[in-house]
């Protein structure tokens, strides 16, 4: 079943209240994925050079300030600390991949769910209110944002099984629906060097559109190059550094709604999730059409 929002924001107003609109959202998909939530967020970039991962921790003590100490002492700096919950954004003057390895190999126990100059993902088992009051989500500002609500129908119900999903910087994909391939392509990815950290074939589709950005595609070609390559039913929603992107399959059973003001994009899996935002009810409202890429980017609305 799953539940999925996004938001893309128009104007500074918008931007203030990112937060607060995307729990509203979020709330409105609880029965269609009541076991996990997770959003990812794009906000306050690090300068060039520079760049922000997101970890999450399974132990509620865990010494976060020890490892930004340990990142200052591998990078030079004093790299920023913002804990929610149980996850951490810090802010490291280094490239996204050196800090990725540093994590990886210094403490294994940490998982990244994230890395980017832009991006903050954070996900969790349990309902999405909970997750909204959990990771204060209403007090979060930002450009534009992902949501995802699970309902756990074909694996166990785990913090690292939940979506959003980012192989790539600033690249993320959450996803309504099965795909069949997903094996196959997992191991083709893999010689392509994307690193996998679940089972989850909504990874493999997040690999695959950081794989072909990477070749030098763009959003919109990445996208239908997934009509291409991935086979199975499904609704895409995707994020990069300046991006929001939906995708339905040639069938398009999934269900998804868009819609547009002066002020906004938004994109649900229904009606109901979009019509708590300010100004619904003069939208522009449409189905996207079946195997049809829809993207919207910062610059092209600025």
């Amino acid at each position: 079943m799953c539940g999925i929002v996004g938001l893309f924001a128009k104007s500074a107003e918008i931007e203030a209240e990112l937060g607060a609109h995307l729990a509203a959202m979020l709330a409105q998909m609880s029965d269609r994925g009541p076991d996990s939530a997770g959003v990812a967020i794009y906000r306050d970039p690090a300068p060039a050079g520079s760049s922000k991962v997101t970890l999450f921790s399974a132990d509620r003590l865990e010494d976060w300030d020890a490892v930004a100490a340990g990142l200052g002492q591998a990078f030079g700096g004093s790299p920023e600390v913002s804990v929610r919950a149980s996850h951490a954004v810090l802010a490291v003057e280094a490239e996204a991949d050196e800090v990725e390895a540093w994590v990886r190999t210094s403490h294994p126990e940490l998982q990244v769910m994230s890395a980017g100059r832009a991006i903050e993902i954070y996900k969790e088992t349990g309902r999405p209110e909970e997750f909204v009051r959990r990771f204060a989500l209403e007090n979060v500002s930002g450009t534009h944002a992902l949501g995802h609500t699970r309902m756990a129908t074909e694996s166990r119900v785990t913090t690292a099984g939940s979506h959003p999903f980012s192989t790539g910087h600033d690249v993320c994909l959450v996803h309504n629906g099965s795909l069949s391939n997903h094996n196959r392509l997992r191991e083709r990815l893999r010689r392509e060097g994307i690193e996998f950290q679940t089972e989850n074939d909504t990874e493999v589709a997040a690999g695959y559109v950081a794989w072909r950005m990477r070749e030098g595609a763009s959003l919109e070609e990445a996208l239908e190059g997934c009509l291409e390559d991935l086979d199975g039913f499904y609704t895409f929603l995707v994020g990069t550094f300046d991006g929001f992107a939906v995708l339905r399959d040639p069938i398009a059973c999934k269900p998804a709604v868009l819609a547009e003001t002066d002020e906004w994009v938004a994109m649900a899996s229904e009606w109901r999730a979009i019509a708590v935002l300010p100004g619904s009810a003069s939208a522009r409202m449409w189905e996207p059409a079946p195997a049809v890429p829809y993207a919207w980017e910062r610059a092209a609305v600025s």
